[in-house]
């Protein structure tokens, strides 16, 4: 008589297999989603998850990133090879286009794009017609991503309101919606930053070279490390530092601040990530230091 062992699954084989079902319940639910991809370690999880969700067949949606057109390079370029390598369809819509179009006008030439990618993500929606947005946000980034449901529903303007949020109760997940509506969909919504860095290692998966330490020229400001580029020089009467840095989050060059680190290696990532008592954005990100630039307001306002 055989004997049956059951296999005791880490908390990151759990993470995975209901990241897993999520995804699948999306492709199931939804009759053409897109799976957000931006080059980040999140999305960079997400690719590893829809792997194992669906290979060796294709992915049943495609790739999209929405670009301020100030993301660093070291990003879009992984962006574009992890594409390439894996052979699915990116779709990159750009804020330059709506600025373009006249549908996004900045205040001022030096004013960050990153907010405006709510109008960019909409049209993109609205162009493609897709029911359903799948992203890497978790709910330990941010507050306002802690109200979000796995299931987050959207109405025809494209507007999350958080008191209007269906029910999962036992896990079940409803991803229907009605013509000119749509989903946002988060699979590892349930994860935090450490697992995410704690799965990169056990996956061994790839990253830019912007996630580990390197050199970089900053000014202090705010508690935060402005770094000096093109897009946002030094003032006069800032004092530039070459200070051994490194990214925890990407995004907008305007609005995303390294952190001062020597990590450069996932091993020693994982080690700060344990220890730190900062937040990933509180650490990280320009706009969200003020009441403007809310989290919950640029959701509300279809931001991702």
């Amino acid at each position: 008589m055989s004997t049956l062992t059951r296999q005791t699954l880490s908390h990151l084989d759990w993470l995975e297999a209901e990241a897993i079902h999520i995804m699948r319940e999306v492709a199931g639910q939804c009759s053409n989603p897109v799976l957000l991809f931006s080059g980040g370690k999140d999305s960079i999880c997400m690719l590893r998850i829809a792997e194992k969700a669906f290979r060796p067949g294709r992915f049943p949606f495609p790739l999209m990133h929405i670009d301020t057109g100030h993301n660093y390079k070291e990003v879009t370029d992984f962006r574009d090879k992890r594409a390439a390598e894996l052979g699915e369809r990116l779709i990159v819509r750009s804020v330059e286009d709506s600025m373009a179009r006249g549908t996004v006008v900045l205040k001022s030439a030096d004013e960050s794009r990153n907010k405006h990618q709510s109008v960019t993500l909409l049209e993109a929606i609205e162009e493609f017609g897709f029911d359903a947005c799948i992203g890497g946000a978790r709910r330990d980034e941010e507050k306002a991503r802690a109200k979000e449901r796995i299931m987050s529903f959207r109405d025809e303007f494209g507007q999350w309101d958080p008191k209007n949020q269906r029910p999962e109760l036992w896990n079940l997940y409803n991803a229907r919606s009605h013509k000119g509506e749509n989903i946002r969909a988060f699979p590892i919504s349930n994860w935090t930053e450490l697992d995410v860095w704690q799965y990169i290692e056990r996956e061994q998966l790839e990253l830019p070279s912007i996630y580990f330490a390197h050199v970089r020229p900053v000014v202090r400001k705010n508690g935060l490390l402005q770094p000096v580029t093109e897009l946002t020089p030094a003032k006069p009467g800032d004092v530039v530092e070459d200070v051994l840095v490194r990214f925890r989050t990407v995004g907008d060059i305007t609005c995303t601040a390294p952190v001062e680190s020597d990590a450069d290696s996932v091993e020693k990532i994982l080690l700060e990530t344990a220890t730190t008592t900062i937040t990933e954005r509180g650490a990280t990100r320009m706009d969200d230091q003020t009441s403007e630039a809310s989290m919950e307001q640029r959701k509300k306002e279809g931001y991702f």
